[in-house]
């Protein structure tokens, strides 16, 4: 049995992750789309836009892409645009540096965990077709779209619904996210947090914090009593 006395975080029995950006590589998919949209109405996506938008749920990141770049569409407008260029890229997005190794690691140990994104699940489904065995990794799955979520990251209304499906206390959850916004939800919500920001992004945004990481693979279980 792990000694637990000597992990430098406290106990963790549940996990719980980001989707874009921290398990899969879409985030460049999505500055490219972005910056496309932008280019056409003479407009710059540049990086603390970008920053705004992360981690929120679809209907808010295209409020603020259109009212901080001034685009004359309507956040419906953009989001039209957007999905005609991203809908034949889903299908290239590759996972990210040792998130599938993780994930498959902790399910063959048989810890619970779970995805919580503000992407919708028919997103989810597209992205992730090309894994079906990598799916079943993961016990629950909360979305962007989900009847019972009322408000989307920075709220922590996300986390505190998959910690309730979970069955498990908030505070025995870990979250592994990528974005300003998915940080300061589950802090919010009372769980720990483990930060894979974008290389370009600004590390001292991320200070609140228990770990930042270069990627997943620099995680080390033992650190949480993890096995």
């Amino acid at each position: 049995m792990m000694n637990c006395l000597s992990h430098s975080f406290k106990p963790i029995t549940h996990l719980i992750y980001d989707l874009d950006g921290l398990l899969l590589g879409t985030e460049t998919l999505y500055h490219k789309v972005n910056q496309t949209i932008a280019q056409r109405y003479g407009k710059t996506f540049d990086p603390s836009v970008k920053a705004k938008m992360a981690g929120r749920r679809t209907q808010e990141s295209a409020q603020l892409f259109v009212e901080l770049l001034d685009i004359p569409l309507t956040p419906e407008e953009y989001i039209k645009e957007r999905y005609a260029l991203l809908y034949p890229l889903y299908a290239t997005v590759q996972p990210l540096a040792g998130a599938k190794e993780l994930t498959q690691h902790f399910a063959r140990q048989g810890i619970p965990q779970a995805i919580a994104s503000s992407s919708i699940r028919y997103h989810f489904e597209l992205k992730m077709s090309s894994y079906p065995s990598w799916i079943s990794c993961f016990d629950h799955f909360v979305f962007g779209d989900d009847p019972d979520l009322k408000e989307g990251k920075p709220a922590p209304d996300i986390f505190l619904l998959t910690a309730q499906r979970l069955e498990v206390d908030p505070r025995a959850c870990l979250v592994f996210e990528d974005s300003l916004a998915g940080m300061k939800a589950a802090i919010a919500a009372g769980m720990s947090t483990v930060i894979v920001p974008e290389k370009t992004s600004d590390c001292q945004l991320f200070h609140q914090a228990d770990q930042v990481l270069n990627s997943l693979e620099e995680f080390k279980p033992e650190k949480w009593c993890l096995p």
